[in-house]
């Protein structure tokens, strides 16, 4: 992801400093369906929850955990911890998202995504066992 942009809004009327836009995360044209729809979403997940099974969206997906810290995973990648404050996000097609955990087994992890899914399909499906099995050589290895 690349972070190089950063705002400063000048209002020569204001009366108050200017805000500050700070880009936080960005990808390079990213894979967007045709005619997409703009999805966001806030998902709480309690305590300890292991999140959705195993799915994939029909086209990508850019999230920010608000609170908490929860367990991400894509095909491909390792398994890693994003925490309060932190983005992710996936390309979505064919790519299986394994895991969006909550990390922490005391208080709930909270987090927005804004997703650009294919017209008239849900936004995530879920991957079938077979599936899984099949494509496990493109899981990344475990350390737990």
């Amino acid at each position: 992801m690349s972070i190089e942009h950063s705002h400063h809004l000048e209002n020569p009327n204001a009366t108050t400093p200017p805000p500050k836009v700070e880009v936080i995360s960005s990808v390079p044209a990213p894979p967007v369906p045709d005619n997409a729809e703009a999805m966001m979403i806030q998902v709480t997940l309690p305590p300890g929850s292991e999140g959705s099974p195993p799915h994939r969206h029909t086209g990508p997906a850019f999230g920010y955990v608000i609170k908490g810290e929860m367990i991400f995973e894509l095909e491909g990648e390792p398994q890693r911890v994003v925490r309060s404050g932190e983005t992710f996000w996936e390309p979505g097609g064919d790519v299986i998202h394994y895991q969006d955990g909550n990390n922490r087994d005391d208080i709930p992890v909270r987090f927005t995504v804004t997703m650009f899914c294919e017209p008239g399909k849900p936004m995530l499906e879920f991957v079938t066992e077979e599936e899984l099995v099949q494509r496990q050589d493109r899981r990344a290895p475990r350390t737990s």
